[in-house]
């Protein structure tokens, strides 16, 4: 398609606002790059001899209590190291005998997890006297071997999290342990925690900061003589969970399943300060309660959370675990506009939109393009989904799945309404390249009658074709007929292309529903294992019936269908389109319904020639 930001008409000006764009975000990596430079350099001074006196934890003699440790476990983990093998962060390395500690990790994520010992868990309950023996083995091989692994293993968010699973499986590392190997864990443990009130700044933002204070905090609570550091830890935590999460109770990078991440370890260290008769810092349980409710308010008829900004499988066990705490929190409004998500609910239908700017660029690791797109359950099954974010062991297909044409949204061009900036140094610190734009982003959510009806828009198309996107939803009150309007606008003044510009209106289904071809081509049926049929109809666009892939299953991608409007546009342009349930009995149903079952000749004979090509080769923001 080459540059279709150079076909606009009058496009004589664009090259230099694509120049003071680039400038700005040339800046705004340099200043990014500018402040990391001086929280290590601050960090590197805490940790010197000079200063190094104000920070040194008191000596760890005696535990308190161990926290627990509310994420599942794997009986079957001992299994797997005796046979030779470890899988981790979505990779498996092959031991041949070694320690994971003296071998190449297969790859970041693997090396990130192994030295922050979350593993533990998996060995709580072992009942041979190997497996019981492995945990202590394996804490002895990482203390002599730490020293070899700077950058990993003393990362501040990986030290965070060794400190807590320590902590949390004392009795797997202390229990039957000598006076020598006693000394040595607890020495180990005071410089790690000493490492931490160091180092705790120069996580990058984001979780990892987060977790490295919740460490601190772990350690003031559970080690005897670390009291006198509480009142600072839990005064550095609140502070920067006030900073990190809105009174609505998002997270500032827009991901959901960062708050699960966040609750199973903010849950077990409330329940610290229970058993100790402390109270906490008032940040602590109000952030709690307000990241309960945001989880309520993004979780669809069936359970899950909807996928957006780098959410993916989950964990539906670890998403009950935190919600089963909920202390009964209020409902948030329709409209969560500090975290960007809009919830329109009638009847059984829950429909979730995006409708948020990207996150600050670097919380924008697993930000995706898209901005106005939407899921949709009716009852207890999924309906639209977007493709959501792959497991580990799929991040080559990542850039895929964060593209605006893997969204239930517009996507005007073939491009995405963001764009991700690539810098080596910041993906490897936040996990991958930040997105950028859209920068504006409105959204009003208006009940009436019991129906529901949002109104949103971006800018992302504002720089490069002078048109902002505007989407209009509205959910009747029996939760039956959901009505859209994609509207493209001129940003300023009136746009004219010097030639059409295509554009297509995504609907991925989930990999249980399929798509038939309607009784009329502007049509298109959505069947649900259930036997519910809903039926997509559009105006001035035609219906199209391609591939998709859906991602963020646990067993890995999954082939789905979806619905596409295509159309073309040489300027402003809009396309309405309704989304209704098909009752049962109605003429249209039992038409269907004889089609659905009949024989695979008879099917294929049917399907529209005409329905477009496969769509799998969506382009990266």
């Amino acid at each position: 398609m080459g540059n279709l930001s150079q076909r606009l008409t009058g496009s004589a000006r664009q090259p230099a606002s694509q120049r003071g764009r680039a400038a700005s975000e040339h800046l705004g990596l340099a200043l990014l790059a500018v402040q990391r430079a001086g929280r290590r350099t601050l960090a590197h001074m805490r940790r010197s001899r000079l200063l190094l006196w104000r920070y040194r934890s008191p000596a760890a003699d005696e535990l308190l209590l161990a926290p627990p440790d509310l994420r599942a476990h794997d009986a079957t983990f001992a299994d797997e190291i005796a046979a030779g093998s470890l899988g981790l962060g979505g990779a498996v390395a092959n031991l041949r005998g070694r320690s994971p500690f003296a071998i190449e990790p297969p790859s970041r994520a693997w090396a990130r997890e192994l030295h922050g010992f979350g593993w533990l868990r998996h060995l709580e309950g072992v009942t041979t006297a190997a497996d019981r023996a492995l945990a202590p083995r394996l804490a002895a091989e990482w203390m002599r071997a730490s020293r070899r692994h700077l950058e990993l293993a003393w990362a501040p968010d990986v030290v965070g999290r060794r400190v807590v699973s320590w902590l949390s499986h004392a009795g797997l590392l202390l229990d039957g342990a000598d006076r020598k190997r006693y000394a040595a864990v607890m020495r180990s443990l005071t410089e790690q925690i000493t490492y931490l009130a160091t180092a705790w700044r120069d996580a990058p933002d984001g979780y990892p900061r987060l977790i490295a204070l919740i460490g601190l905090v772990h350690a003031a609570l559970c080690i005897a003589g670390h009291d006198r550091r509480l009142a600072q830890a839990q005064a550095l935590l609140a502070a920067e969970l006030e900073r990190q999460v809105p009174a609505d109770g998002g997270h500032l990078s827009r991901n959901p399943w960062v708050l699960v991440e966040l609750l199973l370890d903010l849950l077990p260290l409330r329940r610290c300060f229970a058993v100790h008769g402390k109270t906490p810092e008032p940040a602590l349980p109000a952030s709690i309660a307000r990241m309960t409710a945001m989880l309520r308010h993004l979780r669809l008829g069936d359970g899950t959370l909807a996928r957006f900004n780098g959410m993916g499988a989950g964990e539906r066990d670890a998403l009950a675990t935190v919600l089963g705490y909920d202390e009964g929190a209020g409902a948030l409004p329709p409209a969560a506009l500090r975290s960007g998500y809009a919830r329109l609910a009638c009847g059984s239908t829950v429909v979730l939109v995006d409708a948020g700017a990207a996150p600050p660029m670097e919380l924008a690791g697993a930000a995706c393009a898209g901005c106005l797109s939407f899921e949709l359950s009716s009852g207890t099954e999924l309906l639209l989904v977007n493709a959501g974010m792959p497991g580990p062991s799929e991040a080559s297909r990542s850039p895929v799945a964060r593209a605006t044409s893997s969204h239930n949204t517009l996507c005007l061009g073939e491009r995405s309404s963001a764009r991700l900036v690539r810098d080596a140094r910041l993906e490897r610190d936040i996990g991958g390249p930040p997105l950028l734009h859209p920068d504006t982003v409105t959204c009003a959510v208006r009940e009436a009658d019991g129906a529901a009806e949002l109104e949103a828009s971006h800018d992302g198309y504002a720089e490069a074709f002078g048109l902002i996107h505007t989407r209009t939803l509205k959910l009747d009150a029996g939760g039956s007929r959901l009505e859209g309007l994609d509207r493209l606008a001129a940003a300023k003044g009136v746009v004219r292309f010097a030639w059409d510009v295509p554009y297509a209106i995504h609907f991925h289904l989930h990999p249980g529903v399929e798509a038939r071809t309607g009784a009329s081509p502007e049509s298109a049926e959505l069947w649900l294992d259930s036997g519910e049929l809903w039926q997509l109809t559009a105006s001035s666009a035609s219906v199209c019936i391609e591939e998709s892939l859906y991602l963020a299953d646990s067993s890995g991608p999954r082939p789905a269908q979806q619905v596409v409007l295509r159309a073309q546009c040489y300027g402003e342009a809009e396309v309405s389109w309704v989304l209704e349930r098909i009752p049962v009995g109605e003429p249209a149903y039992t038409a269907a319904h004889k089609r659905r079952g009949a024989g695979l000749v008879e099917r294929l004979a049917e399907t529209d020639a005409g329905s477009g090509p496969a769509d799998g080769g969506a382009e990266a923001p």
